[in-house]
């Protein structure tokens, strides 16, 4: 099988993009998917989307974690989902799809996307950390020295040691300042840190206002692969009309036999 793909990537988080409208993706084959994904023998990344269409809001977004399993809501890759359905000429500025965790809307201005989250109002406090779902699980710490922290190693015994076998992203963040936070995180499904993850800066910027560590609706987070904003409005401990705002962008379009 021949199979032509897109490559996206955003702040550093990437993914191969298919368009699976006619439904040509053998979506139950697990070992191809993590085979695209591979970085010396397939594509090359994080995960593996696939656009298709839904019968109410008009497009479905299908991820893959980059072991092949299917997983729940990826922040950048929704991002990149936009991006990607502006390229194929689908959509002009603004969209509506659904995801795993429910429907999204989300406008385009260039490369800029934002993508509308769904509402938070359950975050747990715990000894030493946060934890929270914006669509994915996150385990949200505070550390010092984060450049040099060992997050690949931590991040694993986290994610299986605190968790178990269904695990959680374990995010890490040092305060910058004026609203302003680095985080690194351990994506579980890539079992690895990756440059950025969406979900995991939108639970950072949530957890943190709900600790008084930001006093604003709008947080500035650095991650390895560039910086993302998230803005909020929060009702009654509930937070709302959440967005996930950055960069997404096209690296190549190729072909794959497979």
């Amino acid at each position: 099988m021949k199979l032509t793909f897109y490559k996206y990537q955003g702040t550093g988080n990437d993914f191969v993009m298919i368009d699976n409208r006619r439904k040509t993706f053998p979506k139950k084959d697990s070992d191809l998917v993590s085979s695209l994904c591979d970085r010396r023998f397939g594509i090359g990344a994080d995960g593996l989307i696939l656009l298709e269409g839904d019968q109410d809001s008009g497009f479905g977004m299908v991820y893959y974690n980059a072991d092949g399993n299917e997983g729940s809501l990826c922040g950048n890759g929704g991002r990149c989902f936009v991006t990607f359905a502006k390229h194929l000429g689908l959509i002009e500025d603004t969209m509506v799809f659904m995801a795993a965790d429910g429907v999204h809307e989300a406008s385009i201005t260039g490369d800029m996307v934002s993508l509308r989250m769904q509402n938070v109002s359950d975050i747990r406090q715990k000894p030493n950390a946060i934890f929270l779902d914006t669509g994915s699980p996150h385990h949200v710490q505070l550390i010092e020295e984060l450049s040099n922290f060992q997050v690949y190693r931590e991040g694993a015994r986290l994610r299986y040691g605190l968790y178990g076998k269904s695990g959680s992203n374990i995010n890490f963040v040092e305060p910058s300042g004026n609203g302003s936070f680095a985080v690194r995180t351990y994506e579980r499904g890539v079992e690895d840190e990756t440059l950025s993850c969406g979900t995991g800066v939108t639970a950072v910027a949530l957890a943190m206002h709900s600790i008084g560590k930001l006093q604003h609706n709008e947080a500035k987070i650095r991650t390895q692969g560039g910086e993302l904003k998230v803005t909020f409005n929060v009702e009654n401990g509930e937070y709302t009309d959440v967005h996930l705002i950055g960069p997404a962008k096209l690296v190549y379009k190729g072909e794959i036999e497979c």
